[in-house]
């Protein structure tokens, strides 16, 4: 068993809302650069699959990205940085969204590029995509 597979893992942090809007318009929030940069971050996003791209992270500069599944229009995964990945699932409910946000990779010993720890900026991510799912939520219902 290698060592890092002893790395205990954090949860992922998800957040589950139900938007009224349909699954059409709230893909295209989460899976065009427009979209994405509406609620979320300026980026140069494209759904496709091995696309390369990058989140402009104010303070932290740009953020190397990765597409790495696209299901329209139901699934969008991206690699984050060098842990993440952040994965979108939509779900249609008549003419409603259930939306689903998973941010994955975070371990207790994980340091970022930046040398934080996972455990702290988990912390502070979790809280910040409460209110980023609600930011989506009424780009999506405007």
């Amino acid at each position: 068993m290698s060592q890092h597979d002893q790395t205990p893992s954090l949860p992922d942090i998800r957040q589950t809302l139900v938007y009224n809007a349909p699954i059409r318009k709230v893909w295209d929030a989460v899976a065009t650069s427009e979209g994405l940069a509406a609620w979320f971050m300026p980026n140069d996003m494209q759904p496709v699959e091995g696309h390369e791209f990058h989140l402009e992270a104010g303070p932290f500069g740009k953020s190397p990205c990765k597409v790495t599944e696209v299901d329209p229009p139901n699934r969008l995964s991206f690699r984050w940085g060098k842990d993440w990945t952040l994965t979108f699932e939509l779900a249609e409910q008549g003419d409603q969204t259930e939306f689903t946000l998973i941010h994955s990779g975070w371990s207790a010993e994980g340091l970022t590029e930046f040398g934080q720890t996972h455990t702290e900026v988990r912390e502070r991510m979790s809280g910040g995509w409460i209110g980023l799912v609600q930011k989506l939520k009424s780009y999506v219902e405007a």
